[in-house]
């Protein structure tokens, strides 16, 4: 299995984490949060190795399924690599959408989001768990007859990428935002207003969040994290509270349907349809 192309980067992220935090601290010192910043990094650093894990086991699916596709793209030509960075972002685009919109995956994606700051070190804060699931995703490609050192360079660029979006010190870039992701789009995905939420999906290309009805543009400040602020520096609770909650849901429903819903529906379920499954929430 080669490295992936994102943890070859790990020290040009800490370089660029570095610089941003020196900038913030000369412009605002009383707004960059060091404990905030070095929970990530450490967040960041397991992520790796447990990713690393998961994906040694489940590359076996993606090679098992690219063996009995009767497709295989000639990658020694150009534009199959042009296909497959459309094919990975548009993947990219349901996963991230689906980890939105579906509990049980929320709870790995959470992770991410819970942060109330925003900057690089959040680009690294991310699931040690989140390999045991979002590997489904990306099968199509496999089925398409993309190699897996192929799906996973391409796929550990698009991560690459989606690094320099998350800070606040680039404004608004014209019309480069018209097709691509920007800080200014990524900003808004990881708000909590209310015209924010789920919403600016994107890896690299903003067109499937265009095309698909979830864009929203930067208008009003952002507030950054979950609707229910954690306020917990601790690794494993960052990581593993969301399963808690779920179980908690679980046990307050009244019906098997009310348990599953727990478990598949929206993170972000209302009053009205916390009610028809017999569970109450408080307003986050």
């Amino acid at each position: 299995m080669m490295l992936k192309p994102q943890y070859i980067a790990i020290p040009i992220f800490a370089i660029l984490i570095a610089v941003e935090a020196f900038v913030l601290i000369r412009r605002q010192p009383g707004l960059f949060d060091k404990k905030d910043t070095w929970t990530n990094i450490l967040i960041g650093f397991v992520s790796v190795a447990f990713g690393t894990a998961f994906a040694l086991v489940t590359s076996f699916a993606y090679l098992a399924i690219y063996e009995i596709s009767p497709i295989k793209m000639p990658m020694e030509e150009w534009w199959p690599w042009v296909l497959l960075v459309i094919a990975d972002d548009f993947l990219y685009y349901w996963f991230h959408r689906f980890s939105h919109e579906s509990r049980v995956l929320w709870n790995f994606h959470v992770v991410h989001h819970s942060s109330n700051r925003y900057n690089l070190s959040v680009a690294v804060r991310q699931s040690w768990f989140g390999g045991i699931a979002h590997w489904i995703f990306y099968l199509p490609a496999a089925a398409l007859g993309f190699p897996l050192w192929t799906f996973a360079l391409i796929h550990g660029l698009n991560l690459i990428y989606q690094f320099w979006i998350h800070t606040e010190l680039i404004d608004r870039l014209g019309p480069f935002e018209y097709v691509f992701n920007t800080p200014s789009h990524h900003r808004v995905h990881h708000g909590v207003n209310k015209q924010y939420l789920d919403k600016n999906y994107a890896g690299i290309f903003i067109v499937w969040d265009r095309l698909f009805g979830t864009f929203e543009p930067e208008v009003e400040k952002v507030e950054y994290g979950i609707t229910t602020p954690l306020n917990s520096f601790n690794p494993l609770w960052i990581n593993t509270h969301a399963w808690f909650e779920m179980a908690n849901r679980m046990r307050e429903s009244e019906t098997f349907l009310g348990k599953l819903r727990c478990i598949f529906d929206s993170p972000n379920m209302d009053f009205k349809e916390a009610a028809k499954i017999g569970i109450g929430v408080e307003k986050a």
